[in-house]
């Protein structure tokens, strides 16, 4: 019988489960957010061939994109692909209406 491997100490808050949500209302959104969007928009220019990211992951000296969830440093904030997706892109109604008649 096999004896599962257990590690030698335990990081408390790390673990290998999705980082915590994006919390809009403890930072100024609009900042983060077009921070966030510049570098994927850099990482897009660079690598236009490149693999498809999950988000960015933000700290105090800029970003970076990431392909798999990360584990967060304390200063770190991650952004999940789906905020930093443009507005335009969002399904909109196709169907056309017609002005009302008075």
């Amino acid at each position: 019988m096999q004896s599962a491997v257990q590690p030698s100490f335990l990081i408390q808050g790390g673990s290998a489960s999705a980082p915590p949500a994006l919390r809009l209302d403890r930072i100024n959104s609009q900042v983060v957010l077009r921070q966030a969007r510049s570098v994927l928009f850099h990482y897009q220019h660079d690598c236009p061939a490149g693999p498809e990211p999950c988000g960015v992951v933000l700290q105090q000296a800029g970003g970076r994109v990431v392909f798999e969830r990360p584990v967060l440093l304390p200063d770190e904030q991650f952004v999940p692909l789906e905020l930093l997706r443009s507005r335009a892109s969002k399904q909109r109604s196709s169907r056309l209406r017609m002005p009302r008649l008075e």
